[in-house]
């Protein structure tokens, strides 16, 4: 009833001559000026939109944000649109359909990263303009477009994604229903002036996701896994990962008596009922505070932290036990059985060089956990998402060894610390590679070379040194071209002349003529 009434109420003031919907609402007036334009774009500035969603009843909604998401020390890291971690999420998941609502450019942008990323998904888009964005009618046109698409033989999920404007528009996807024939329907806002990185709005879906699948599994019985439910109890799996990583988990467990449920995100909705089944958590990125919230809701204890290197492992089999009643010497035994292998491992692949490592993937702590036990020189971990009490071990670990740990790190950060520190190769972000390499310093994309690798076991263990010193080994060559390529594009070679190029006076030589008896001849 609630939901018509808000309708009936929207179409009124869609059907209400503008000038009298501004005199009628005061301090909320619709600003007219805006409605000849596109309204209150991206270029507005986040300080604009957020103050614009404020107005328009979005506070509770920005409030949970900031609480979930703290930007840090400044406004929030360099990062792709954040509402792509979000699309990425429901694009993986199976009969789950995604419904985009913002603006053009912001959209299409999403998609084109999406399909880079290899989604084969159609996303769904509901277009919009100035006008049908302050009188409600877009409301009406996404509500519309969750109806036709809710097809319980297509879809068990409806997923729609408010973006920065319709965000700060007050677009109130809350008033969508919760069901359309058994469909459910998820909306969510996962503005850039909210979420600071792509990494938190995996968490901004997944959270809701678990949320919903929480209230029904406390309503009465839910769909079992597909495999059916595992007979030992399982330990989920927060945060996405390398696929082989979960295999390794599964057999690091398996002496404990435990099993590895499902990895949060899903990959189907169903999952989501085993994942809050679980008897612990492993909070793999401990930066899902969303997630982490609804599984302590259905108390499950939280264990932050994964098993990479040999004193990760030991560690979190220790603290994994722990939570799940494991007894002490079935703990040790594992231990014992398990992590001769991966100090061995770790041994055998040896990194030797200095490092620095940035990313915003949330695996940066993790990695550099295991570059420390390999041997490396590590100096600095940066990492775009911001430091939560599940990522306090891995903090306290990597700060015991020497290295100096930077949340919500910036470029800048990032920039000053390989400045700083001189390395022999630099683990970053595009940007940090690009400079790098200006500076003849070897460098490695983090994101496709290092986080898209095992880190857990000894799987784990020596993965990462093979395309880490095949880098190190390639500062020769920098150096060599360095020499050779020395000056061009710089100072007067920059392809910029202020005056017109003077040719250099020197000496002047004579040359003799050369003999040409042929020329003579003729």
């Amino acid at each position: 009833m609630a939901v018509s009434l808000d309708i009936a109420s929207l179409r009124a003031r869609r059907e209400t001559p503008a000038s009298s919907v501004a005199a009628s609402q005061g301090a909320e007036a619709i600003n007219l000026a805006a409605t000849k334009g596109d309204g209150l774009g991206c270029h507005a500035g986040k300080d604009a939109m957020r103050a614009s969603a404020e107005a328009a009843g979005m506070s509770e909604t920005l409030e949970q944000l900031r609480k979930d998401y703290p930007a840090g020390p400044h406004d929030q890291p360099q990062s792709m649109c954040p509402a792509f971690g979000s699309l990425r999420v429901g694009l993986r998941m199976r009969r789950t359909a995604t419904i985009l609502s913002g603006s053009a450019c912001c959209v299409y942008g999403l998609t084109f990263t999406s399909h880079f990323y290899g989604a084969r998904r159609t996303v769904g888009y509901v277009p919009f303009n100035s006008e049908t964005l302050v009188t409600g009618k877009l409301f009406e046109d996404i509500r519309e477009a969750v109806f036709e698409t809710a097809k319980p033989d297509d879809y068990d999920a409806v997923v729609v994604i408010n973006l920065c404007v319709p965000t700060a528009s007050g677009v109130p996807l809350r008033l969508l229903p919760k069901q359309i024939d058994g469909v459910r329907i998820i909306g969510i806002d996962v503005p850039g002036f909210g979420v600071p990185t792509h990494a938190e709005a995996k968490d901004v879906l997944a959270g809701a996701m678990l949320k919903f699948a929480r209230t029904e599994a406390e309503q009465g019985p839910v769909q079992a896994p597909r495999g059916g439910r595992n007979q030992r109890p399982t330990v989920t799996l927060l945060g996405e990962m390398f696929p082989a990583d979960p295999v390794v988990i599964a057999s690091l467990l398996e002496p404990l008596g435990l099993a590895a449920g499902p990895v949060v995100p899903t990959r189907e909705w169903r999952e989501l009922y085993a994942a809050l089944d679980g008897a612990a958590v492993a909070a793999i990125h401990p930066f899902y505070t969303a997630s982490i919230r609804e599984f302590e809701a259905a108390g499950r204890p939280i264990v932050g932290s994964a098993p990479v290197g040999h004193d990760g492992t030991a560690d979190w089999l220790d603290r994994i036990g722990e939570a799940c009643g494991v007894a002490r010497d079935v703990v040790e035994t594992a231990k014992n059985r398990l992590l001769p292998g991966i100090r061995g491992a770790l041994s055998a692949m040896p990194i030797t060089g200095r490092i620095t490592l940035s990313g915003y993937e949330g695996s940066e702590l993790l990695v550099g956990r295991l570059l420390v036990e390999s041997g490396a020189d590590l100096r600095y971990v940066g990492t775009a998402c911001p430091r939560t009490p599940w990522s306090d071990a891995d903090r306290e670990w990597l700060e015991a060894n020497g290295v100096r740990v930077q949340f919500r790190a910036s470029l800048e950060d990032d920039l000053a610390a390989m400045h700083e520190y001189r390395p022999d190769l630099a683990i970053g972000t595009t940007p940090v590679v690009q400079k790098a390499k200006e500076l003849a310093i070897p460098a490695l994309y983090f994101t496709n070379l290092i986080s898209a690798r095992p880190l857990m076991g000894a799987a784990g263990a020596g993965s990462l040194a093979k395309v880490i010193n095949a880098a190190l080994a390639n500062k020769p060559r920098f150096d060599a071209m360095r020499d050779f390529f020395e000056g061009v594009g710089t100072g007067f070679a920059a392809g910029v002349w202020q005056d017109t190029p003077q040719a250099k006076q020197g000496p002047k030589v004579q040359v003799a003529k050369k003999h040409d008896p042929i020329g003579e001849m003729a």
